[in-house]
């Protein structure tokens, strides 16, 4: 539940997957790629390419839905098992805005005040994540069985978005969800 990587700064509105172009292709700004062979779980809002994978579209995906019924494509699988993931990522963010309720609601500074009240907010947090602060909002939002993985950055190569990325990571999630529907077979 620690916080790898904060873009704090970009002004209006934009939508997620064009503040992760943006900072991706820009190698000034420091983003931390996943290692070969690994990858970030994201959302379907964002390109299934090298590096990020995202879940199946137009496939049941929130962990509500499997309650009713459990997965029975292997696309449903894999979206079950990807939404658990994710779920830790919410989890953090649940932290984060129920220990800093100025982020829901910034107050009118000026904008690089906002900006830096965002960066220090998730700094404090990671600082009590990393060093096991005793925490009842951490204890409150996390799950004894739930492991934290140590993230470590990879290199400042680009992010594929053409179509031999976005080929690679859906050979990828394909097979990953071959090996969850065959496990849950057997």
């Amino acid at each position: 539940m620690i916080f790898t990587y904060v873009w704090a700064g970009w002004e209006g509105i934009a939508h997620d997957s064009r503040v992760l172009k943006e900072i991706a292709s820009n190698p000034t700004f420091g983003f931390r790629f996943p290692p070969p062979g690994k990858y970030y779980l994201c959302d379907a809002a964002y390109t299934n390419t090298r590096g990020f994978l995202a879940p199946y579209r137009n496939t049941r995906y929130w962990l509500a839905d499997f309650r009713r019924r459990r997965a029975l494509t292997k696309e449903e699988r894999f979206n079950h098992a990807h939404a658990q993931l994710r779920n830790v990522i919410e989890r953090a963010y649940g932290v984060l805005k129920a220990r800093f309720p100025i982020l829901k609601q910034m107050a009118p500074y000026p904008f690089p005040v906002q900006r830096d009240v965002v960066i220090a907010c998730f700094a404090v947090h990671n600082f009590i994540r990393k060093y096991n602060i005793q925490d009842e909002l951490f204890m409150g939002f996390e799950e004894i069985t739930m492991a934290t993985p140590n993230v470590q950055g990879g290199g400042s190569e680009s992010i594929e978005w053409g179509s031999e990325g976005v080929e690679y990571m859906t050979t990828l999630r394909n097979q990953i969800a071959n090996q969850l529907f065959s496990s849950a077979s057997s």
